[in-house]
């Protein structure tokens, strides 16, 4: 029975990626920062173990809790929306904590297992705004680029020892909190200098009014499905609006 480990699994896609593996007969790993009671169903086969992907020593201690991975799923991350001229740098520098550093993090813990075993797999969670140019999200978008770059190379890295590499690209999701995280609880227009005001309004307009979004379970597929791939594919848009722009990109 196969083991996968999973970063954010509290809540919206890595919550819904837990599940989906557990249903699928693996053993789960689900990790939080925190330990909150109930947010998913623990079992013989389900832990929630905590780790925070900022705190070295979490990661260690997680991977020791966890024993063998065959697969880590990367899909911790904090969000960011507002102009990048309001954003402070030390909201930059949460982001790639976060978004860039933690991934890097995790999959550095986990690799001498991999290797020495001679299989496993990787995968990344980064977002579609990397299909497409986005307003308002300047840092969001940089530090999933990041891994995005991060991830090609190291899939080339790792092929000789039978280690795979996959990204995963999720659209926007509307049953996610990801517009409340983005801002830290507080509205948009925080990052918002009065300069940019209606532009940015404009932009949140016409988001809100798209005609495609991502579900939960579109992500959590699309991970199954790349951690089974099979063809060397390294990129995996999740969604239907994910998929449009990998299409027209």
């Amino acid at each position: 029975m196969k083991t996968v480990l999973i970063t954010g699994a509290s809540s919206g896609y890595g919550r819904a990626i837990a599940r989906h593996f557990h249903s699928q007969g693996w053993n789960v790993i689900a990790t939080t920062r925190t330990r909150p009671a109930g947010v998913l169903p623990e079992s013989g086969r389900l832990r929630v173990v905590e780790l925070d992907v900022t705190e070295p020593e979490t990661i260690v201690a997680a991977f020791e809790a966890a024993g063998s991975v065959d697969v880590l799923v990367n899909n911790a991350g904090v969000p960011s929306i507002g102009v990048f001229e309001g954003t402070p740098m030390a909201r930059v520098r949460e982001v790639f904590e976060t978004n860039t550093f933690g991934v890097m993090a995790t999959t550095q813990a986990v690799l001498p297992q991999f290797r020495e075993r001679g299989s496993g797999v990787v995968v990344n969670v980064t977002s579609s705004v990397v299909l497409g140019h986005m307003p308002l999200s300047a840092v969001y978008k940089a530090s999933k680029m990041a891994v995005e770059g991060f991830s090609a190379s190291l899939a080339l890295e790792l092929a000789p020892f039978g280690v795979q590499v996959k990204v995963v690209e999720p659209g926007a999701c509307l049953t996610t909190n990801f517009a409340a995280r983005a801002t830290n609880g507080g509205p948009v227009d925080e990052l918002v200098p009065e300069p940019y005001a209606p532009w940015a309004k404009s932009v949140m307009h016409d988001f809100a009014s798209q005609d495609l979004y991502t579900k939960e379970s579109d992500v959590a597929e699309t991970v199954w499905r790349a951690v089974h791939d099979t063809t060397g594919l390294l990129r995996f848009p999740a969604g239907a609006d994910a998929v449009r722009l990998a299409q027209a990109k």
